[in-house]
């Protein structure tokens, strides 16, 4: 337990903004080492110890977000990163299970050993990403996100995909130290092919040539306003004026991208507010910034969280709402039966908003947009039907200080570039705002803690990769061509080897 604890905390090193990738081996291949010969039930139990140490590590900067309001929420941080952990745990302890029921009853050793975890595991991560609200957080693939040819393949079967390759060489030094089949080396021959495929295919990406770029300059904001101070009515003339002074810098603009929740109001029933930022709006230009929204229905007043789209004029253009919403920090699940409060300032829990959603305005690309972790869903980013041009992803992580959450969530975003095939253009209230191209590329970034803009051009996309059209399949493609491929070769050796016995 002790040895898995410490195994799931080190994966936590492989992952920006460590992203050290021999800890890759050391991790994963420790894992599966102990869970040799073990029954399920033990099996499981090292599964959640290894998954224990990895989100009490890698989630420990969510107890950042109960100290914003230490004085009603403070003595919950321990125990809530220590339930959420204990709770995700639940994946790694199902993948070793699964993992170890099939490998006993199977009598599976060696290359397949490795090849079987690798499904197991990838398979309890698609489940993550997906049961209830799903938490596609850290997933293993992030190992190669700071490696610019090697997380390429993304394009073609996903972050899930790049997970399953780095589980299947990660493990290959178990049965290359424990085998006693000879020769040994084959094994490590075999993850450095893997390895050497995976960069070429990148390489050969890289070397694709995007279409133009738009020619569309933009500007982000990043006001650099602490959570503490951002709801608090004496501090609201001070929010909006520092967002004006920056938007107004000296230099060429299209668009204005101010962060989520920027605005502290509801922005489109103030009109003189309105009338102060459209000042600020470059001609035949437009902003588009979060904000808070509410909509009287029958049922009452429903609140969302937005992004809206204002022009020189400061009439409201369109919007979007978020669709994915944060467990209490935006609603409380059962509400009903749970005696929580939520996080976030407001006078009720959020509403959902309708999906994906692609935008169009004269004279500007196409564009999606999601809000805060809403980028963190592999495939799930853009509307399939009407695909955009480029994504924009409005976030405030000012809730997690200058922890490592918000370098988790950059990395999330390059992912999603590289599977789209599409910029990303991050506006982050205290950091990380960036600009990021369609090979998932920084081209711009301002850190947490700073405050100030970014001008660049907005960089061109790609054509649809394969992921981007047929999404998760491409996961399963992958696999079932690995496991063909393994049984091919086990074939081929107990054909040769019944010839030369005969």
């Amino acid at each position: 337990m002790i040895a898995a604890i410490s195994a799931g905390g080190l994966s936590v090193l492989t992952l920006p903004p460590f992203s050290i990738l021999l800890f890759v081996p050391v991790a994963y291949a420790t894992l599966l080492v102990l869970l040799r010969h073990l029954p399920v039930a033990k099996a499981a139990l090292v599964g959640w110890a290894f998954g224990l140490g990895q989100f009490g590590f890698g989630l420990s900067w969510i107890a950042e977000s109960f100290y914003v309001d230490a004085e009603r929420f403070g003595a919950m941080a321990i125990p809530a990163v220590a339930g959420l952990s204990a709770s995700l745990a639940a994946f790694p302890a199902i993948a070793s299970a699964l993992f170890t029921a099939i490998a006993r009853r199977r009598a599976i050793e060696g290359v397949a050993a490795c090849l079987l975890f690798a499904t197991c595991w990838t398979a309890a991560e698609w489940l993550r990403g997906h049961v209830l609200t799903g938490f596609p957080w850290n997933l293993a693939g992030y190992a190669l996100v700071d490696y610019a040819a090697l997380r390429q393949p993304a394009a073609w079967v996903g972050s899930y995909g790049l997970s399953f390759l780095v589980l299947l060489v990660g493990t290959l030094p178990a049965p290359a130290l424990l085998t006693e089949v000879r020769p040994r080396w084959s094994i490590p021959v075999l993850g450095l092919w893997i390895v050497v495929a995976t960069w070429s295919a990148g390489v050969a990406r890289l070397q694709l040539e995007p279409p133009g770029p738009p020619g569309l300059d933009l500007r982000i904001v990043q006001g650099n306003v602490p959570q503490q101070e951002k709801w608090a009515p004496e501090n609201r003339e001070a929010t909006i004026t520092r967002y004006l002074d920056l938007s107004t810098r000296p230099g060429s603009v299209d668009i204005l991208l101010w962060p989520e929740t920027a605005f502290p109001g509801f922005l489109d029933e103030d009109s003189g507010a309105r009338s102060r930022i459209a000042a600020a709006i470059p001609d035949e230009g437009l902003l588009l910034t979060g904000v808070p929204d509410r909509v009287s229905t029958n049922e009452g007043i429903r609140f969302f969280n937005t992004v809206q789209a204002y022009d020189q004029t400061g009439r409201s253009l369109t919007g979007y709402a978020k669709h994915r919403l944060v467990p209490f920090g935006e609603y409380v699940p059962f509400r009903g039966w749970l005696p929580i409060e939520r996080m976030t300032e407001g006078l009720g829990d959020f509403t959902a908003g309708t999906g994906p959603r692609t935008l169009a305005f004269p004279g500007v690309p196409l564009v999606a947009v999601a809000i805060c972790y809403e980028i963190i869903f592999p495939g799930h980013v853009v509307d399939g039907l009407f695909r955009p041009d480029w994504i924009f992803n409005a976030t405030n992580d000012a809730w997690f200080g200058t922890s490592i959450g918000p370098e988790q969530h950059l990395a999330s975003a390059r992912m999603r570039a590289v599977e789209e095939g599409l910029p990303i253009v991050r506006a982050a209230n205290t950091g990380i705002s960036a600009i990021i191209d369609a090979n998932g590329d920084l081209v711009a970034r301002l850190g947490t803690g700073e405050t100030g803009v970014i001008n660049a051009a907005l960089p061109s996309a790609h054509p649809p990769t394969l992921y981007a059209r047929f999404g998760d399949w491409t996961l399963l493609v992958l696999v079932v061509s690995c496991w063909a491929t393994a049984a091919a070769g086990r074939l081929r050796k107990t054909t040769s080897l019944r010839k030369r016995d005969t």
